[in-house]
């Protein structure tokens, strides 16, 4: 009986292949007369979006609306295509387009089933479906992807089809290809994958949104164990290799993480320039941009401005909770409602959202969006004491939205909170004024207001270099003698109001050397000086290194800083100091490509000695360099001094009210510039100044960036004479070398030409010796950069 039913169905199913064969053979010579050219595929141009580079190849950014990276055949490890195969298509090289056996195995198992549980489209088929028809399931949509199949199978190699299916296939997360893929889930190229993640990628073909490991990780991992079985079975690895990348574990690439080093601020500054030469093309033409970033300064400023904030906003106290949400007493139900609140709320500069589930005077507990319970106590909790016992308003309760981030040393992790403070940096090489680092704020995707370009800010006393180097083409010197008194200002000398203006701490000193002035940041001297050379003679100078003189109105103010200035201004302008005199232009992309690897863009940089037109004289740029020094050594900036190096050299700046706050700082072939304020500006609060705010954002990069690098210093030009000075006396140093030069110059009328020296140059022989020269302070000094009130904002 059951003999009989298997003939019976067997000469039905003959019987219905002879009148499907009649029937697909009538459709055929309906469809493939009509089926589309095959241009798009033998002259095959991919959409390939604009890649933005750091000048060590980390990529920073893509820009267009696929994510893919096209390529050869010949470059896919055979570990990948195996996979593919294994998973899609084990006959691929064998069949004709459409496999038979395929067919009849999937009509099969579907009969089993009761339903369309398996496919047989192969390879060729899902390539003629992706680049000329639809996803609708009919009966003539299915016929006109096999009767394609073959066509292209006629037309073109096995290995070209496969190489249209590598880089062509959607893979999830906006990638097409799997080498846009591998990017996506793994954060590296194809050529670097291991067996386990090549099996990961070939299992997303099947289903990208059901098979995703970000979205669904487990699901993923049976889809990747599926294709490791086939391989083996297809004889593709050994039992032992098989064993090895099940066992495999993997890592796979946050959702939002889509580079490789954090910079958009500067990736969009890209995106404009090329947009504004190339028109729409650049987001589907395949154009490298190659930057002057270099990865490490980048990461390393990214980390100093975030910790920056933190460390401010940590001085100014926790704001409270972001909001309140009602946590249901169901398990289930709270964790639906935890995950519906936090899914629109992206994290930002490390700081992940999650949802307070538990919260007392010891400890904090909140969960995130995947699940995992942060535990905050210890330490960790002081600076939220307050908002722990919170009677009114926003309270650290069950239900309250906040941010956590991972913690140091034994706090796994710590509140955290948005900042509302903003801060910026940047970094250059003085002798080319190419941009290695470039921070533009907090976070891009909160505010992509980029603070290094676009924010004018004033900047207090980390201008007043520009005008001590000013005085020096004036005939002063650092030795010169100032006097540090009160002083009375009428209207029209101070831009409109009558200005009494003061030290930071309210002193004053008597004379003092210009050196000293600089070194301790004596507003009081500074104005002096201004008026010595005058404003407009001071405003006229400046050009020279690359500011606007029409945002420095010719007052006195301008001595402290009250005109307006970029970060990345800041930053050129301090460049010249470090390179010796040399005006060079700073600039960000250093090469453009197309998708071919054509040249299509290189920069023609200045260089320092070289090309760029000078703009001080070599002693002005060394002896404002050997001042700056003096401010690292024993000023306003002494806290610079834990970075253990002898050749840096900067200045702070902090404004009225300490609405912004810098630090401009530079050895021979690095300078960089930190930023914080607020955007619409505001006091940061009575005790923040330069040295408190920026300056420790700047050290934490400059750590970094300078770690391994030798020093190197800078080396005395000719024309100037170095003239020691007794630190205890004041009064120039028997057997100096300015009397050994006369000496053996003149002979016994040396004596006098010498006195005549002193009398045109006068060491500060006349006054008390600063105490700051006798001994370096134990403690950074507070910084007395801020303007008094009345300079204008």
């Amino acid at each position: 009986m059951f003999s009989r039913w298997w003939h019976y169905a067997l000469a039905l199913v003959v019987s219905l292949g002879v009148v499907g064969t009649a029937l697909a053979g009538l459709a055929a010579a309906l469809i493939y007369p009509n089926l589309p050219p095959l241009e798009a595929l033998t002259d095959y141009k991919p959409k390939l979006p604009l890649r933005v580079y750091t000048a060590d190849g980390a990529l920073i950014s893509e820009f267009g609306e696929e994510r893919r990276a096209f390529i050869a055949i010949d470059k896919v490890p055979r570990y990948m295509k195996q996979a593919i195969i294994a998973a899609e298509d084990e006959r691929f090289y064998s069949h004709g387009g459409v496999d038979t056996l395929g067919v009849l195995r999937a009509a099969g198992a579907n009969l089993v089933s009761g339903g369309a549980k398996e496919g047989a489209s192969t390879i060729t088929m899902q390539v003629a479906r992706n680049f000329f028809l639809s996803n609708e399931k009919t009966l003539s949509r299915k016929l006109s992807e096999a009767m394609l199949a073959m066509k292209i199978e006629h037309s073109l190699s096995k290995d070209k089809i496969l190489e249209l299916y590598i880089n062509q296939i959607y893979l999830g997360q906006r990638a097409y290809g799997f080498e846009a893929a591998a990017r996506a889930y793994f954060g590296k190229p194809m050529k670097e994958l291991t067996l386990a993640e090549f099996a990961m990628l070939a299992g997303l073909p099947k289903a990208p949104s059901r098979y995703n490991p970000v979205v669904n990780f487990p699901r993923a991992k049976a889809r990747q164990e599926y294709v490791l079985g086939r391989m083996l079975k297809l004889g593709f690895i050994d039992r032992p290799t098989w064993q090895a990348a099940v066992g495999q574990k993997l890592v796979i690439r946050e959702a939002r993480q889509h580079a490789d080093v954090v910079a958009d601020y500067a990736a969009e500054m890209v995106r404009q320039i090329l947009f504004e030469k190339y028109g729409e093309a650049i987001y589907s033409s395949g154009y490298k941009v190659v930057t002057t970033l270099r990865r490490s300064q980048q990461n390393s400023g990214n980390l100093a401005v975030w910790r920056g904030i933190a460390d401010y906003d940590q001085r100014h106290g926790y704001r409270g909770p972001e909001k309140q949400i009602r946590l249901p007493a169901d398990r289930a139900e709270r964790d639906s409602a935890i995950a519906t609140a936090l899914a629109d709320l992206a994290p930002v500069g490390g700081m992940l959202p999650a949802v307070v589930t538990r919260a007392d005077k010891k400890s904090i507990h909140a969960q995130l969006a995947d699940g995992t319970v942060a535990e905050i106590s210890g330490k960790s909790l002081k600076w939220v004491d307050n908002w722990a016992t919170a009677k009114k308003g926003r309270k650290l309760e069950p239900g309250a939205i906040v941010r956590v981030q991972t913690g140091a040393g034994k706090e796994r992790w710590r509140l955290a909170q948005l900042p509302e403070v903003e801060a910026a940096l940047v970094a250059l090489d003085p002798n080319s004024g190419a941009i290695t680092a470039l921070v533009g704020g907090f976070d891009f995707n909160r505010n992509k207001f980029n603070r290094v370009t676009q924010a004018w800010r004033q900047p207090g006393s980390s201008f007043k270099p520009f005008i001590y180097s000013a005085a020096l083409e004036k005939g002063y010197t650092p030795a010169t003698i100032l006097d540090d008194a009160p002083l009375i200002l009428a209207a029209e000398e101070a831009g409109g109001t009558a200005w009494e203006p003061r030290n930071y701490d309210g002193s004053s000193s008597g004379p003092v050397r210009m050196r000293t002035a600089l070194t301790k940041s004596l507003n009081l001297v500074s104005i002096r000086i201004l008026q010595g050379i005058g404003p407009h003679y001071a405003r006229d100078y400046i050009r020279r290194f690359g500011f606007d003189p029409a945002r420095h109105p010719p007052y006195l103010t301008m001595a402290l800083g009250a005109g307006s200035v970029t970060p990345l201004q800041l930053a050129s302008a301090y460049g010249v100091f470090a390179n010796g005199g040399f005006g060079v232009k700073p600039y960000l992309i250093d090469k453009v490509f197309d998708k071919d690897g054509r040249l299509l863009m290189q920069a023609s940089a200045q260089k320092a000695g070289v090309n760029a037109p000078r703009v001080i004289d070599p002693r002005n740029a060394w002896l404002m360099t050997n001042m700056m020094q003096d401010v690292v050594r024993y000023g306003t900036a002494a806290r610079a001094s834990q970075l253990k190096r002898s050749d840096i050299a900067g200045k702070t700046g902090t404004t009225n009210d300490a609405r912004d706050t810098w630090f401009a700082g530079y050895t021979p072939d690095l300078v960089a510039v930190a930023w914080m304020g607020y955007d619409q500006p505001r006091s940061m609060g009575r005790r923040e100044t330069g040295a408190q705010s920026a300056l420790p954002v700047w050290m934490s990069f400059m750590g970094t960036a300078l770690k391994g690098i030798p020093q190197k210093g800078w080396a005395m030009p000719a024309g100037l004479v170095s003239v020691e000075i007794d630190p205890v006396t004041g009064a120039r140093a028997s057997g100096s070398a300015i009397d050994e030069f006369f000496g053996d110059l003149f002979g016994t009328e040396a004596e006098s030409i010498v006195e005549h020296f002193y009398q045109e140059f006068p060491p500060p022989d006349r006054a008390a010796p600063p105490t700051d020269l006798l001994e370096a302070p134990t403690e950074t000094p507070s910084d007395p950069d801020a303007p008094p009130p009345g300079i204008p904002q």
